[in-house]
């Protein structure tokens, strides 16, 4: 599952996280993912994930504590898998700085990624990592993709890439990602899913979709795609977040 958080700020009121976070609990127990990537989430939100998720554990590399940056993370089943690696990296000319940005984006932008190993006989080893490219630049987001193209070309694991992406899906940054030189498929698509309203994951909290389907899970050929969906989860008339969360089930094949 990937899955904005839309980070703790208070003008968001009868939607601000105090009022949402317990509601996110309850929505991640319900779908239970083996692999969870969060975006937008700040240092105080992950804490709190952390504590009032037992069953996960929260991959936090070497993660100096920044109250103001937003970080994608990963929370892993204890029960599914082993975290046997993985770093964070800024999405930078300068990625082992912290909070570095570079060409036009607004804001920094981290991947972070873990080596999994499961629990169960008979699978090797899997990477997965989560990401969350800028919003307003178009240089930055596509600049920022090329990193993790690259990165993923000298990978020898299998490899499921999640987040929030910001662009629609055929544009440059879709287009690089899915290219043969990379290997990875859209699990939508790869359904013979259609683009339209209902595959949108953006809400702004209202519930009805707006703009493009901007949040994707992105595998490489060793996985089977067996299903996706987007995640209309909500209580009372309230969501988990401004972005409906996107779930994909997969088998990993050897």
């Amino acid at each position: 599952m990937t899955f904005n958080l839309r980070f703790e700020n208070d003008q968001d009121g009868k939607n601000a996280w105090h009022n949402r976070r317990e509601m996110i609990l309850r929505m991640i127990e319900f779908y239970m993912p083996d692999i969870l990537g969060t975006q937008e989430g700040k240092w105080d939100q992950l804490m709190y994930l952390r504590k009032n998720l037992p069953e996960y554990a929260a991959h936090m590399p070497d993660r100096p504590e920044d109250k103001h940056a937003q970080c994608p993370t990963l929370f892993i089943r204890k029960d599914r898998f082993a975290i046997v690696g993985g770093r964070d990296f800024w999405l930078s000319k300068t990625p082992e700085i912290h909070l570095s940005k570079d060409w036009d984006s607004a804001f920094p932008r981290m991947m972070s990624y873990a080596v999994l190993e499961p629990a169960s006989t008979g699978h090797g080893r899997l990477c997965t990592a989560v990401t969350h490219l800028d919003h307003m630049g178009r240089k930055a987001r596509f600049r920022q993709a090329e990193i993790i193209a690259e990165w993923a070309r000298g990978l020898d694991s299998p490899l499921v890439l999640m987040g929030d992406f910001n662009e629609e899906p055929d544009a440059d940054v879709y287009r690089l990602l899915t290219a043969p030189g990379v290997g990875l498929s859209d699990t939508w698509r790869s359904l013979g899913r259609d683009e339209w309203p209902e595959s949108y994951t953006h809400h702004a909290f209202t519930g009805f979709p707006k703009g493009n389907r901007i949040d994707w899970i992105l595998v490489g050929p060793s996985f089977a795609i067996l299903d996706a969906m987007v995640v209309k989860y909500r209580e009372k008339g309230y969501y988990p977040s401004d972005h409906f969360p996107y779930l994909a089930d997969l088998e990993l094949r050897m």
